[in-house]
């Protein structure tokens, strides 16, 4: 166990704190995962890639042994049942569902699996849990939380003085919003779902005492029955992304505290930033949605597969509670210092601990950036020095962002490229405008893009006439 200190933000007390952990032999911390109805976009591939650096940190800090990171899986829940139904017509509602679970389920474990994350110590299933969830149900009601309505359990929000207090949101202050259901059976406008009637061919289960048809789990009950199952009624670390806050993570927190009689569910909130895409919002309408898939199996983002590691390494050049434009240049330049590193550090052994400036950046609440300029300055060091080399893979090796590859293994999908001569032309021809109009950012982009294509420039300088001239050649 480590002497220093690990500093985390906290989105609880909206300030930077000294990590405590009520119980340093178990550590726990609890992560929202994804919903299994489509391949997971890129965005939700940040707070995977953020939380296993945090795992991996508490594992160096605390002993691997004595970490338990629990993910859960969302199997049940109204995007599941209408995209079942919508890929797959032909079959009954409940069997449509199932298949699409277990697919996606299996397409998520792919997907992730190439980004060199380690998996949590439990992967706990809505499904797996529904006893729990009807306990929670029935413990509120018993408790004067919530309340029966029209075969519904509602959470009784106004029955909770501090509610809101994650986000900072006072009940005065809430409206009614796009994930607020308003509905006449409600006595508030801000109560919310535990537990709904299933629609026919939805999954249904035995519903909570009071309610005599079956029925299934509003959203957010599932994460606070599996995570009490696990991690106990209070643990150390909840994270998950920032669109989380309100309302899932708030309603959590109302859910479990009133259950249990607690006054925290977690000591510590943690939040990663939103992600855009070349500058814009990702969405599918403007033709920028990128999966995680696409970027490492197929050639839809620059041109070219990317290695895993390069997009881990991509995510972590930003600071994880900032947001993120992912572009093209972010990935060619981790492309180029991933291979830069495996240069230095093929053949050489791993020293027995990390440097100890990338442990202390990584302590100061992950400041990743940080880290990854130190090792920067390890790789100078590492040219001449196999001390320092031995340092920067075992600093490496700690973020998860390389294990044993050679350079050359992150031009995955390169080797078979086809360029066309006319599209390299353009861009060339639409660099050297920019760099005309003193747009440099744009310049750079442009250069950076035909980089991951496997494009390298030359510009000179006529001596006659002054002009540059831009030559190019294909990279081997």
């Amino acid at each position: 166990m480590s002497d220093a200190p690990l500093i985390l933000y906290n989105t609880l007390s909206r300030r930077k704190e000294p990590f405590a952990p009520i119980d340093p032999a178990n550590v726990r911390m609890y992560v929202c995962g994804p919903t299994v109805y489509d391949r997971a976009h890129i965005g939700n591939a940040r707070p995977i890639i953020v939380f296993d650096v945090l795992f991996r940190l508490l594992r160096h800090i605390y002993g691997a042994e004595h970490v338990t990171y629990a993910r859960n899986i969302t199997d049940v829940d109204d995007k599941i049942n209408a995209r079942a139904v919508e890929r797959y017509p032909a079959l009954p509602p409940v069997e449509a569902i199932a298949k699409l679970t277990a697919e996606t389920t299996a397409q998520f474990h792919e997907d992730i699996a190439t980004l060199g994350v380690l998996p949590p110590t439990l992967e706990p299933r809505a499904t797996d849990h529904i006893k729990e969830m009807v306990g929670l149900c029935e413990a509120l009601v018993k408790s004067g939380h919530a309340y029966f309505a029209e075969d519904h359990v509602l959470f009784d929000v106004p029955s909770m003085p501090d509610y809101g207090r994650l986000s900072g949101r006072t009940l005065g202050e809430m409206e009614a919003g796009a994930r607020v259901e308003v509905e006449a059976y409600k006595r508030d406008v801000n109560d919310f779902v535990l537990w709904k009637p299933s629609k026919p061919g939805e999954p249904s289960w035995p519903s909570p005492a009071g309610i005599k048809a079956p029925g299934r789990p509003g959203w957010h009950i599932e994460c606070s029955a599996m995570a009490g199952k696990h991690l106990g009624n209070v643990f150390d670390i909840h994270g998950g992304g920032l669109d989380l806050i309100f309302p899932h993570h708030e309603n959590e927190i109302a859910q479990s505290r009133c259950a249990h009689g607690t006054s925290v569910m977690a000591n510590v909130w943690m939040h990663n930033g939103f992600l855009q895409v070349e500058g814009e919002k990702m969405s599918k309408s403007l033709g920028n949605f990128v999966t995680v898939n696409e970027l490492v199996a197929q050639k839809a983002f620059g041109g070219q597969q990317w290695h895993g590691k390069v997009v881990k390494l991509a995510m972590l050049g930003a600071h994880y509670r900032q947001p993120m434009d992912w572009t093209v240049a972010r990935l060619a330049q981790a492309k180029g210092t991933l291979m830069d590193f495996a240069r230095l550090v093929g053949g050489v052994e791993a020293a027995d601990a990390p440097h100890p400036e990338v442990v202390g950046a990584l302590l100061d609440d992950l400041n990743t950036p940080s880290a990854i300029s130190i090792l920067h300055g390890i790789a100078k060091s590492a040219a001449r020095n196999t001390v320092a080399a031995g340092q920067l893979k075992a600093s490496l090796h700690l973020l998860g962002a390389y294990e044993a590859e050679r350079a050359d293994d992150f031009t995955v999908g390169m080797e078979t490229r086809e360029l066309d001569a006319a599209k390299v032309e353009g861009l060339i021809a639409a660099r050297n405008a920019a760099r005309k109009a003193k747009d440099f950012s744009q310049a750079d982009r442009i250069r950076a893009e035909l980089d991951a294509m496997g494009v390298a420039l030359k510009d000179a300088k006529d001596p006659a006439t002054g002009a540059v001239e831009t030559t190019w050649e294909v990279k081997r």
